[in-house]
């Protein structure tokens, strides 16, 4: 029996019994559920917004790349190292220390929450559609509607985590068949005539040059494959840690299906300044032009049911993440704590007061869906970057390798996700980044609180330096911000 098929252990007892344990259907789920959210309705108009086709193309296969790199990472270090708990987290701090692995979880985090503002925001959207009063998911009346979701889906969660992961299950389905039906529509009534118009999108100088076209797609493409490391982070609730990797390969080769023929076949429908012009969700533009009106309706239904599920999924990822910091002393020792069901319910608490706040930051600075979203992709680049360095480093190391093992395979994986997060860092482009470093900068008060808690040694010098480095750039990123020099929002 190798460690793989080893059930893994937890420190919290209500995760002991099998009847509290995440199987692969469960695990796949919520890595399908936690990428299949709201960015896949936008799809059309959000790629088309700033590329034409050949760098649309560009982007997938620079994606499908760089995160299959990144899938393999997660598959290997499951296995390589069972004992490491919370995915992307775990494997930064194991490998380059706690000060890089606490900002790891607290990126992370952000970009959970953050994100879940944004399917708020795209939920309400959508439902303007019927109800114009909701507007584009920022008015009071969203704001209000999308409080009640959020309050509803905490008391869900609050009832066990196994219980909200098999409602995610049935979620997931659910919102997968819609999906599968536009592309079969849509892919009847493709042209390759429309599809071919302006196939470089040089044609349009607003574009700018393939390069700047390709940049315009990597966050995009980016935010719609952020979850791929869903069952890595509920490593500790997982019935057999050999499910986590199945789990990630079957979401990421569903999910880069669908969101290529999505993106791709809509141009064969619309040109590239008619998706551009669309509102979002920008699918049911596409199937409209399709179908007639019963297609909008389809796609704002079938969004709304989908954005439901990846609410709850994501909500779960939030919570966790932070409650394994916190018991393993990365985050101060309040937010390990859990209630009778398992839940971790201080963590969950935090997680959804953050995300309340935002919304109603979004009411007065009438925030937008894509700017949120951009916001929280550019959070997660952190852990990502440093999961795929400590694949790297183990490799060049030989730890948790036996002995004539294949090391080159697994090294260059490691590196290849590495310099795609390092991409996406240049792709985001400073206005992101920014307000990342505004976000990331107040977790430094924590990092310390859980240090002290511990009684451990705050900094090391290389981490004293860093932390002087980003609450540098924190503070001038507020005032620029302040100023007008950058604006994100």
């Amino acid at each position: 029996m190798t460690a793989a098929d080893v059930p893994s252990a937890s420190t919290a007892p209500a995760f002991k019994t099998r009847e509290t344990k995440l199987r692969l259907g469960a695990l796949t789920a919520l890595v399908i559920g936690s990428m299949v959210g709201s960015g896949v309705f936008s799809l059309p108009q959000n790629m088309a917004a700033g590329a034409g086709p050949l760098a649309i193309m560009i982007g997938w296969a620079i994606t499908a790349v760089g995160m299959l790199a990144l899938v393999f990472v997660y598959q290997s270090l499951a296995t390589r190292k069972p004992d490491l708990d919370a995915g992307p987290y775990a494997y930064a701090k194991a490998g380059f220390g706690p000060f890089v692995g606490f900002n790891s979880a607290w990126g992370y985090w952000i970009s959970a929450w953050v994100g879940n503002v944004s399917y708020a925001v795209i939920v309400f959207s959508a439902l303007s559609y019927f109800f114009p009063a909701f507007g584009d998911g920022n008015t009071w009346q969203a704001v209000l509607g999308a409080s009640v979701l959020l309050w509803a889906i905490h008391i869900l969660i609050m009832a066990g985590v196994r219980q909200a992961a098999i409602v995610n299950l049935i979620v997931t389905i659910a919102k997968i068949a819609p999906i599968v039906l536009f592309v079969g529509l849509v892919a009847v009534a493709f042209k390759v005539d429309v599809f071919n118009a302006d196939f470089t999108g040089l044609g349009n100088a607003g574009l700018g040059s393939i390069m700047n076209q390709v940049k315009s797609t990597m966050l995009v493409t980016l935010w719609v494959f952020i979850g791929i490391e869903g069952a890595s982070v509920f490593s500790a609730r997982a019935e057999r840690r050999k499910d986590i990797a199945t789990a990630t390969v079957l979401g990421f080769f569903t999910c880069l299906a669908l969101y290529a023929l999505v993106s791709l076949l809509s141009l064969g429908i619309l040109n590239q300044p008619g998706l551009a012009a669309l509102k979002n969700p920008s699918m049911a533009g596409v199937l409209e032009a399709v179908v007639g009106p019963w297609g909008a309706v389809l796609i704002n239904l079938a969004l709304v049911v989908s954005v439901i599920g990846a609410f709850l999924s994501w909500t779960l990822l939030a919570a966790e993440v932070p409650h394994v910091a916190g018991k393993d002393g990365t985050m101060p020792k309040f937010f390990g704590h859990e209630n009778a069901r398992g839940v971790p319910s201080t963590s969950l608490l935090i997680t959804n007061l953050l995300v309340q706040a935002f919304l109603v930051i979004t009411l007065f600075a009438q925030s937008t869906y894509q700017a949120l979203f951009f916001i929280a992709s550019a959070a997660i680049l952190v852990p990502y970057i440093f999961s795929g360095a400590y694949a790297a480093k183990l490799a060049m190391t030989g730890e948790s390798y036996g002995a004539g093992e294949n090391r080159t395979g697994p090294m260059l994986l490691g590196l290849v996700a590495t310099a795609y997060g390092l991409w996406l860092v240049y792709a985001a482009g400073l206005s992101y980044l920014f307000m990342c470093a505004i976000l990331y900068a107040p977790g430094i008060v924590f990092f310390v609180w859980a240090r002290r808690e511990n009684g451990e040694r705050i900094f090391r010098p290389v981490e004293a330096i860093l932390a002087a480095a980003l609450v540098a750039v924190g503070l001038y990123a507020a005032y620029a911000m302040w100023t007008g020099t950058v604006s994100a929002l």
